[in-house]
C-alpha cells in the first residue's frame, strides 16, 4: 500500500511539472515572438535615423550661400 502512494504521489507531481514545463514554454515562445518583433522595429529605426542623418551630413559638405 505504501508503495502504490507513492506512486500516486510521484505521478502527481510529474503532471505538476508537466504543466508547469509547458507553460513556462508558452511564456518563452511569446517572448522570442516579442524579441523578434521588437529587433525588426529597432532595424527600421536605425535605417530610418541613418535615411535622416544622410541629408544633413551632405549639406556640411556644400559651401555656405553668397550672402554669408
Amino acid at each position: 500500500m505504501d508503495l502504490e502512494l507513492r506512486v500516486m504521489d510521484l505521478e502527481t507531481r510529474l503532471a505538476f511539472q508537466d504543466d508547469t514545463i509547458q507553460t513556462l514554454n508558452d511564456v518563452l515562445v511569446e517572448q522570442q515572438r516579442i524579441m523578434e518583433r521588437l529587433q525588426l522595429q529597432l532595424r527600421a529605426l536605425a535605417k530610418r535615423q541613418e535615411e535622416m542623418q544622410v541629408p544633413m551630413d551632405a549639406g556640411e559638405d556644400e559651401a555656405p550661400p553668397p550672402h554669408y
